[in-house]
């Protein structure tokens, strides 16, 4: 039985819970209270010494970090091959987003927690390091649907959540209209589901 740790605001694990219901696969969720921080206590250090969630396991394979848990997904269970194409090219393509929806799009996500959960961050800055995330992701979205290949991808969804959230964290999209486009065609995809926020 597959099983997601998971909290219902988090983007990451709305990654991981928007492939699968897109893929089809059945897991058991399993909540964790991430605002009273349960994730950092000794019961999931011992799951994931990062005291971070997701946390993902199929059978005796235990995974941590929303990208790693995307490329084993699609990897495993999408029968079409499009969501993670195996090919050198398109893996490298598609890793750079997964990347980046785990590295520089994450401004958006702190900007998020500081706004919504009142952490002690530096709001300012990362609204900065976020809205220059997002003036990249919309150059590259200015000629094309998808942010590689000309399907949609992990790499997609690995970016989805924290640009539909970016308002959350006082983020204004106006200025980024081909973002804000993408978004409306991520929601139009088939298996599509929501989160809080959306």
């Amino acid at each position: 039985m597959i099983k997601l740790y998971d909290f219902e605001l988090s983007g990451s694990c709305y990654k991981i819970r928007l492939l699968a219901n897109i893929l089809g696969v059945q897991y058991k969720p399993v909540s964790v209270d991430f605002v009273r921080k349960e994730h950092k206590t000794e019961k999931y250090t011992a799951l994931n010494p990062f005291g971070e969630i997701p946390i993902f396991e199929d059978g005796e394979l235990r995974l941590r970090d929303a990208q790693a848990i995307m490329v084993y997904l699609a990897s495993k269970y999408d029968k079409s091959g499009t969501w993670y194409p195996n090919t050198p090219e398109s893996m490298g393509r598609v890793n750079q987003w997964l990347s980046t929806g785990g590295g520089e799009l994450m401004n958006a996500a702190g900007a998020r927690l500081v706004k919504i959960l009142g952490y002690p961050l530096d709001l300012e800055k990362l609204q900065a390091g976020a809205n220059r995330v997002f003036k990249i992701l919309d150059d590259q979205l200015a000629s094309r649907d998808w942010l590689e290949l000309d399907h949609p991808t992990i790499g997609d969804i690995a970016c989805f959540p924290y640009a539909a959230l970016a308002g959350e964290g006082g983020i204004d999209l106006k200025p980024y209209p081909n973002v804000l486009a993408w978004i409306e065609r991520i929601k139009k995809l088939p298996g599509f589901i929501a989160m809080p926020g959306m």
